[in-house]
């Protein structure tokens, strides 16, 4: 059983986006997008641009339009997520992250939440995170290796 052309475009522009290659990727969903309307496809293209034409606003409606079509897909939450951390959005890329993972264990999302850690305990759990002494000897802590 041959593989359609659609099908061979996709699976280019996946394998391009695992390599960290936008530009072929790009070309590959962008292609895709023009002869099918499928989400899926959407999702990727919307990736595509964030990283590589900087077209955030455009590239987060699209991906909520395929999150709409497909809500329990998780590579919709994957790739908004991406958008978001393009956009320096880290707070909310996690968020999405976790809200991809209550659909399905997609082990991309996961791979994209270790990739950002965890946070280390405040030095003082007391007081606040964001308190000045908490945020000084943490960097203190960190500089030198110590936590």
């Amino acid at each position: 059983m041959s593989l359609t052309e659609n099908e061979e475009l996709y699976l280019k522009g996946i394998a391009a986006v695992e390599k960290g290659n936008w530009i072929a990727a790009l070309v590959c969903f962008e292609k895709l997008v023009q002869l099918d309307d499928k989400p899926i496809y959407s999702s990727y293209f919307a990736a595509c641009i964030a990283k590589e034409r900087g077209q955030s606003s455009q590239a987060t409606q699209l991906c909520r339009d395929a999150m709409e079509k497909e809500p329990d897909n998780p590579v919709h939450y994957l790739n908004l997520g991406r958008i978001f951390l393009f956009q320096g959005r880290k707070i909310e890329a996690i968020k999405i992250f976790r809200e991809g993972l209550k659909h399905s264990s997609e082990p991309r999302i996961i791979e994209e939440l270790q990739k950002l850690g965890t946070r280390k305990h405040p030095v003082f759990p007391f007081l606040h995170r964001n308190n000045p002494l908490n945020k000084f000897l943490g960097n203190i802590f960190r500089t030198l290796k110590l936590r």
